[in-house]
């Protein structure tokens, strides 16, 4: 029986599409429904029922994959081992991370991870939705913010702090802010995410809170456009640390309250490594993660 369609097999049943599996592979949809008609043919069972609009397991094919899931992971840490037995990290390996700090903090070291391991190929996916790791088949993972209860495994890159920045511009023009509540007379720019987008929270040296109600007319789900928007002088925005340490350093952006803790949602923010639990990590996911932790962490 052919490993890669049982893997299919196993895709397919995590995704629930046809059409999913064949976009993450770059299959036409109709090479993976033949492979699983094939299997199909092949056991001499219908594991999945099919409409125009849906797809759903059928109960042998329910039975089948709870027992044969566990066996294809164990067949791929096998060859996951047997391919480290070189000592060098080959194979192609899957991360996702959000858009802005992909950008900001992860292709930028791309050269120079590519050029340490040259029988490597990285397959990067960039975006703000938080991918299941194991229907897509992902190595690594690298998220932001407070982690959800899981199965994975994590590991902390680096703690993140937020700052309310602006651009000298903007501050010369509009009123002076001389403590957190002078924002809610100000225009702010707004990420929208719960929180982000309705207040922001601020600490002061005694630890005391405050929570101020921000507005503005501009809303975007980017933090690297809000960075820029900030620069052009369009007006407040609450910016992590590894995106603005540059800007803040140049003078392009300055920190409005330097003396308060500020945040959205949570005083206690990490950038974390992310990736299935597993009794082996393979070697390329060990190598890129201390690669990643060598070069960024803080």
């Amino acid at each position: 029986m052919d490993l890669s369609v049982l893997q299919l097999f196993v895709e397919v049943m995590n995704q629930g599409s046809f059409a999913a599996v064949a976009r993450d592979r770059n299959l036409d949809p109709s090479s993976v429904s033949r492979a699983i008609s094939s299997l199909e043919a092949e056991l001499g069972i219908r594991l999945f029922q099919r409409t125009t609009r849906q797809l759903s397991p059928t109960e042998a094919g329910t039975i089948y994959f709870e027992r044969i899931e566990p066996l294809i992971e164990e067949m791929q840490q096998a060859i996951d081992v047997a391919t480290d037995a070189s000592g060098l990290p080959k194979g192609t390996l899957r991360v996702t991370a959000s858009v802005s700090f992909g950008h900001k903090c992860i292709v930028p070291l791309l050269p120079q991870f590519e050029s340490l391991y040259p029988d490597l190929t990285i397959d990067l996916l960039l975006t703000d939705a938080v991918v299941d790791l194991f229907a897509e088949r992902m190595d690594v993972a690298i998220r932001l913010g407070l982690l959800a209860d899981s199965t994975l495994i994590a590991q902390q890159l680096m703690r993140t702090h937020y700052s309310v920045c602006a651009s000298p511009e903007y501050l010369r023009r509009l009123p002076p802010l001389k403590k957190p509540e002078d924002i809610e007379s100000h225009s702010c720019l707004l990420f929208p995410l719960p929180g982000f987008r309705s207040k922001w929270i601020f600490k002061d040296r005694q630890r005391e809170l405050s929570e101020v109600s921000v507005s503005g007319r501009t809303m975007i789900s980017s933090a690297i456009a809000l960075q820029h928007c900030a620069i052009a002088g369009m007006g407040l925005a609450l910016l992590p640390n590894w995106l603005i340490e540059e800007d803040l350093r140049i003078g392009a952006l300055i920190d409005v309250f330097p003396d308060y803790d500020v945040t959205a949602t949570d005083f206690s923010t990490a950038a974390w490594l992310v990736y299935p639990s597993r009794a082996y990590v393979p070697l390329k996911v060990r190598a890129f993660i201390d690669f990643l932790k060598n070069s960024i962490s803080g």
